[in-house]
């Protein structure tokens, strides 16, 4: 029997009674609430704690986080919607009130509360009107009490086992009660954790210089603008079968000719899946998830001709399809690209679906959903895809033109940087939640490979600032060994005239594309943002990049951020490259607009990096201005000062980029469950070092020199 007793700041006490019987296999558990209990309190908390290991039965460690508040998406059926009978719908569990990821806050972890670790119920939002947390830890532990800690780790293995430390607060009684902290210790590693109960916690300085939180002012209250966004982000929520499953690209009323803007596009649902997260809704992108995971097995033909097995579709929307009379029944209806303008394979939506998926563990705590048979094939599938033998000599993923964010004729068919970068966050990503077993390592050996090969070659290969410009400036040109200096054959006179006088002093950047005798010198935001996010460059090309985009953020930002490529294609260079597309015509669109989406993942880029001052400043612009002209999709000009020519309004990823921002902001700590931070480890799985056939080694020694200096 494991018996804890927790105080509850407000009105009650808990005391949880877990009785295990092995026999069974089964646990029951009774809740006692009792009124405070200053004696109970001191027997656990002023003395040594024993947890009375009776049972043989090991139980997982789970806990129970309540919430003043409801729901946010408080869906209900809605008026004169017909009644479908015939949806099938997968096994859900109502994610959304297992766990809230707001206002309880996790700081600072790296794999918290990983596959052992599971809900099994929350208590409703009224319940004692106060917030708690009680945790049930695994039987057959016996522990001491010992200094306030906070370290938390879970891992698959049996092996693990939890304690727990209460530590009065020091006044009378134990009136002053500090936050209940959790330890569990897996037997081959630690991995820290802080948990802070309320939102907008201070740290204090507490006993013996350990650091605690405790309850500060109540969050500040939403800005009008805050608010209409909100209410646009749910009016944008599609429904399928009663149940919330994305958000429509676009939502104007104006708009007579939506084309696909009322689809729920992938990429386009990331920034909203986050901001659902980050408020603490957890079901919607739940059902994204599992849904679109459904399309992947869909078959998908275009001219007789069907592509490969793992494929994402570019978007979705959900159709009616008459079954009789009186009958309907709702049905997915996915687009691969066949539907798309230039019938182009959206090769990101695969990586994003990636990166969303971490994201939703991190951030809910519901790993059981990565670890699902199909969600694990899933994975392996785009995967496959990706890292299929092909006739490549380069690590990069080579693509045809328009197929990422920027999906028209663009010039950035081959290796772009934006792919790159997504490439190697979802390897990374995949690499944390792939289940290493026997049907897997060969997967897993072939990830960490592509990831040690493809952060060198980005690192080496694409960066640019002024001294690697100046060395490029004097290449020789034309050479065959083993040694050459100038590998791709780069001709100095393709260094455009405009970055020689724009490169500053202090910063450099990752260039938007490499093939054999080209270098394209465009700046592309989306690409160089996400290699800070990620870690694909080294810390100080991170830091760099970002002192690149302050030292010309007149041209990068101007009026609103944030340009999504610079400089523009124009003149003849516009009529060649992108075939006089009347809609990326210079400074508009995709030819050097301005796009406010990209607004979340600058914020982020910059609390990794520390410059938090930069994001603010970004956030603050656009606050300004967007809800004024009605969240616009991108701006025109050279400094993004008019609405799009052909942008539409009330954009919803322009919407979720906005909210996402604003709490990351206002919750730094929260980014860390978003970003990545140097691997070391990747620096030692070189594959390269052939010696004997005078080959000299490539990511061990140049990449680790990079990183280290």
């Amino acid at each position: 029997m494991t018996v804890l007793y927790i105080n509850f700041p407000r009105s009650f006490s808990l005391l949880l009674v877990c009785c295990c019987c092995c026999c069974c296999c089964c646990c029951s558990s009774l809740c006692f609430f009792a009124s405070k209990s200053d004696l109970l309190f001191q027997f656990f908390a002023m003395n040594t704690i024993t947890l009375l290991g009776n049972s043989t039965m090991k139980l997982s460690g789970r806990f129970f986080v309540s919430r003043r508040h409801g729901s946010f998406l408080a869906y209900s059926p809605l008026k004169n919607q017909p009644h479908f009978n015939n949806c099938k719908k997968f096994p859900t569990f109502n994610q959304n009130k297992q766990i809230q990821g707001y206002p309880f806050k996790i700081l600072s972890f790296q794999r918290v509360l990983n596959h052992t670790q599971k809900t099994f119920g929350v208590f409703g939002p009224s319940f004692g009107h106060s917030r708690g947390l009680f945790v049930v830890t695994s039987s057959g532990v016996a522990s001491k009490v010992r200094d306030f800690s906070t370290s938390v780790e879970t891992r698959v293995n049996d092996g693990n086992f939890g304690r727990i430390y209460v530590k009065n607060g020091g006044g009378a009684g134990g009136s002053n009660v500090k936050p209940l902290v959790v330890e569990r210790i897996d037997k081959d590693e630690e991995v820290a954790v802080r948990a802070e109960a309320l939102s907008g916690e201070s740290k204090l300085e507490g006993v013996n210089g350990v650091k605690v939180v405790e309850p500060s002012s109540p969050r500040r209250e939403e800005t009008g603008v805050e608010k209409e966004a909100w209410r646009l982000l749910q009016d944008a929520v599609v429904m399928y079968c009663g149940s919330p499953v994305g958000t429509v690209a676009a939502n104007d009323p104006g708009d007579k000719q939506p084309l696909n803007y009322d689809q729920v596009f992938i990429r386009d649902f990331v920034p909203s899946g986050l901001a659902f997260l980050l408020k603490g809704e957890g079901e919607i992108v739940r059902n994204f998830l599992l849904h679109t995971l459904q399309l992947q097995s869909w078959e998908k033909t275009v001219d007789c001709y069907s592509p490969g097995q793992g494929l994402m579709p570019a978007s979705f929307k959900v159709r009616s399809v008459a079954l009789d009379e009186n009958k309907f029944e709702e049905v997915l209806d996915p687009d691969f690209g066949e539907s798309a303008i230039g019938r182009v394979a959206p090769v990101d939506s695969g990586l994003w679906w990636i990166i969303l998926l971490r994201a939703y563990g991190k951030i809910t705590g519901d790993y059981g959903l990565q670890e699902r048979v199909d969600v694990q094939t899933g994975i392996k599938l785009i995967l496959n895809l990706c890292l299929a033998d092909g006739f490549e000599m380069f690590p990069s993923l080579l693509v045809t033109d328009g197929s990422c964010m920027i999906d028209r004729r663009m010039g950035i068919h081959g290796h772009p940087l934006e792919i790159q970068a997504l490439f190697y966050s979802a390897l990374r990503c995949s690499r944390e939640m792939l289940a290493v077993n026997d049907g897997s390592k060969n997967l897993v050996r072939a990830i960490n490979n592509r990831l040690s090969a493809l952060s060198f070659h980005i690192r080496e290969y694409y960066w640019v600032d002024m001294k690697k410009i100046n060395e490029i400036y004097r290449y020789k040109t034309e050479e065959y060994s083993m040694d050459a200096t100038n590998k791709f054959n780069i001709y100095p006179e393709q260094i455009p005239a405009w970055l020689m006088d724009w490169i500053p002093e202090e910063g450099g950047y990752l260039i938007g594309n490499l093939q054999p005798a080209n270098m394209d010198f465009r700046f592309f935001t989306l690409g160089n943002l996400w290699s800070v996010v990620s870690s694909l460059g080294t810390p100080k090309q991170n830091e760099a990049i970002l002192n690149l985009i302050e030292a010309k953020w007149d041209d990068l930002v101007g009026r609103m951020p944030l340009k999504i490529c610079y400089p523009a294609l124009e003149y003849e260079e516009w009529r060649i490259i992108t075939g006089s597309d009347p809609k990326n015509t210079p400074w508009s669109y995709h030819n050097g607009g301005s796009w406010p989406t990209l607004l979340w993942q600058f914020t982020l880029a910059c609390i990794k990096m520390g410059r938090l001052d930069l994001a603010q400043k970004a956030v603050a612009m656009a606050e300004k201005r967007l809800a004024v002209d009605h969240w616009p999709e991108y701006y025109d000009t050279r400094t993004g000062k008019f609405i799009g020519k052909q942008s539409r309004l009330f954009q919803t990823w322009t919407v979720a980029g906005f909210l996402t921002s604003k709490m990351l902001v206002e919750n730094p700590e929260m980014a860390s469950l978003l970003f990545w931070e140097e691997d070391y480890e990747l620096l030692e799985i070189c594959v390269c070092a052939l010696s004997k056939t005078g080959r000299k080694k490539c990511s061990r020694g140049a990449a680790k020199s990079q990183i280290l200096v």
